[in-house]
């Protein structure tokens, strides 16, 4: 075994049972890295210096072949189901030994590197890429030792991904070739059968969901957070389409992070280094600053050229609509360094209500702020997805359902506790439809969305008079600067009253509905966050 470049004194692969590849590249740099992947040809350049790559067969997860081992550790706490998916240790260790053997005889790429800016929560990991771009993606996305660390460098969790190597699902437990699997007793995440990048993110996004509140009570979140010139720091939960990205993107706000976060005692800390950016329809015009981090260093998922060209066209989705960029976070020109926060002030939940029926903006209680955390509310609508006609209601708990071991309400208890401890205002933020549904109605005007959050995180909605609102019990201001005083109640824009009842009464009881699963789980304190239904 032939090992070049900075390693650690510490640790040696042995340790994990790899015993013979024919070499080992520690901890390249970006630029050494890039010109492996283009030496491997795994990528081609484009105008702005970024490496593009494809993943392969698969373009984005494959949450179906995501396991987790079922064992002393997980059995009684990972709520196990069509999100977490058990499969034996017996299934994993064997799985594990076959990939060590096809190692064997292949070159790999190995990264240390951190995820989680405070030291007193972060996961010191070890990941052995197969593809040089992977490892690229890697020093992206997780936090950089400098050298003097790597020196000395102790991991305590083990990423292998070796697209290459494919599963036997009749001998190994999986249902395809492909897998995803995390052993949180033995430290490890196995990955095989796919190149999407994105699982090696999402799956150390799901061992600290699991660690972080199961261990130490501190949430574990997933959402995009910045900082105020005051220090006052603001979360922003949404699923996608919701605005999430631009929303926090606030040229006045420095950028805490886009994606993860977990939230402790002291404050608010990034688990990530990097950002990992839908880049379908990118445009300067829209997304400048995710547009200028796209550079050398930087990497493409999926995008193609125009013709002739090395520039990326971006309304190009005949790979996938799931195109991505990765790139640091200090690529982003507002972003603070370290990656924490204070404790929040503000919390906003982002949805994009197809309904018109949501107010544009809403206080939340303690009970409401834990009921809609776990309902994660938005809606699709037509052409944003392949089989979308007319809009449809999308519930994902805790606004990251695909990656919480333990059950929704453990996340949601822990954060009412946070929120009521510290005092923190939680707002429901509707930028989808107003004066009607989708085909009847208009989007809510971006200008006014930006206004309300000002408003929200100045303080100038603490004086203003509220009203509940009759079916969902929120509180919903009366005026905000900025913003018409008629748009407020959503109620008021229909131009037909009792249709607005109608079609809010419909969207509660899918509220309700939806809930059922989280029921027997929940305190009565989580379930009076419910909105009213009328038998």
């Amino acid at each position: 075994m032939q090992d070049l470049e900075l390693k650690s004194s510490k640790e040696k692969l042995s340790l994990i049972g790899i015993e013979q590849v024919s070499q080992v590249f520690w901890n390249l740099s970006p630029p050494e890295l890039i010109e492996h992947a283009l030496k491997n040809k795994e990528g081609l350049l484009t105008d702005t210096g970024a490496l593009m790559a494809d993943t392969g067969k698969f373009t984005g997860r494959s949450p179906k072949d995501r396991f987790i081992v079922e064992d002393e550790t997980t059995v009684d706490s990972v709520w196990w189901g069509d999100t977490n998916i058990p499969i034996s240790q017996e299934h994993f260790d064997s799985l594990h030994q076959k990939m060590v053997g096809f190692l064997k005889d292949k070159k790999v790429y190995v990264r240390d590197a951190y995820a989680g800016v405070d030291a007193d929560y972060r996961l010191n990991l070890r990941i052995i890429n197969t593809h040089a771009w992977h490892n690229l993606f890697c020093n992206n996305m997780f936090l950089r030792p400098d050298a003097d660390d790597l020196k000395s460098f102790d991991p305590n969790f083990t990423i292998i991904c070796a697209p290459e190597f494919e599963a036997d699902p009749a001998i190994d437990g999986t249902r395809q070739k492909n897998f995803a699997i995390l052993n949180l007793t033995k430290r490890m995440i196995l990955i095989g059968g796919t190149g999407y990048a994105g699982e090696m993110k999402k799956g150390i996004f799901s061992v600290l969901n699991f660690i972080l509140p199961h261990d130490h009570q501190v949430l574990s979140m997933h959402c995009s957070a910045n900082i105020g010139e005051h220090g006052d720091t603001a979360i922003f939960f949404g699923l996608s389409g919701t605005g999430k990205t631009t929303l926090s993107a606030d040229p006045k706000r420095g950028l805490i992070g886009d994606d993860e976060h977990g939230w402790t005692e002291n404050g608010v800390f990034n688990f990530e280094g990097g950002c990992y950016a839908k880049a379908i329809n990118l445009t300067r015009e829209n997304e400048p600053e995710i547009w200028d981090a796209i550079k050398f260093g930087s990497i493409v998922e999926n995008t193609r050229f125009y013709p002739g060209s090395r520039t990326v066209d971006y309304t190009n989705g005949s790979v996938t609509e799931n195109t991505r960029t990765a790139y640091p976070i200090h690529y982003i020109a507002n972003a603070i360094s370290p990656s924490i926060g204070d404790i929040p002030k503000n919390i906003f939940f982002l949805t994009a209500d197809a309904f018109g029926v949501i107010p544009p903006i809403s206080k939340l209680n303690t009970s409401q702020a834990m009921y809609h955390f776990i309902s994660g509310y938005t809606a699709k609508v037509a052409g944003t997805e392949v089989g979308v006609n007319e809009p449809q209601k999308t519930f994902s708990a805790c606004f990251g359902a695909a990656f919480l071991p333990l059950h929704p309400t453990a996340y949601a208890t822990l954060f009412g506790n946070k929120m009521e401890k510290h005092q923190v205002n939680v707002w429901w933020i509707n930028t989808g439809w107003t004066g009607g549904p989708y085909g009847i109605g208009s989007r809510m005007k971006l200008k006014y969305t930006r206004a309300m959050i000002s408003a929200a995180l100045d303080g100038q909605l603490d004086q203003v008079p509220f009203e509940n609102h009759e079916i969902f019990g929120v509180s919903v201001p009366t005026s905000c600067p900025n913003v018409p005083d008629n748009i407020l109640n959503p109620k008021n824009t229909w131009a037909d009253k009792d249709a607005y009842d109608i079609k809010a009464h419909d969207l509660a009881k899918s509220f309700v509905e939806n809930f059922q699963k989280y029921a027997s789980f929940a305190s009565e304190e989580i379930i009076s966050g419910a909105p009213k239904v009328k038998n």
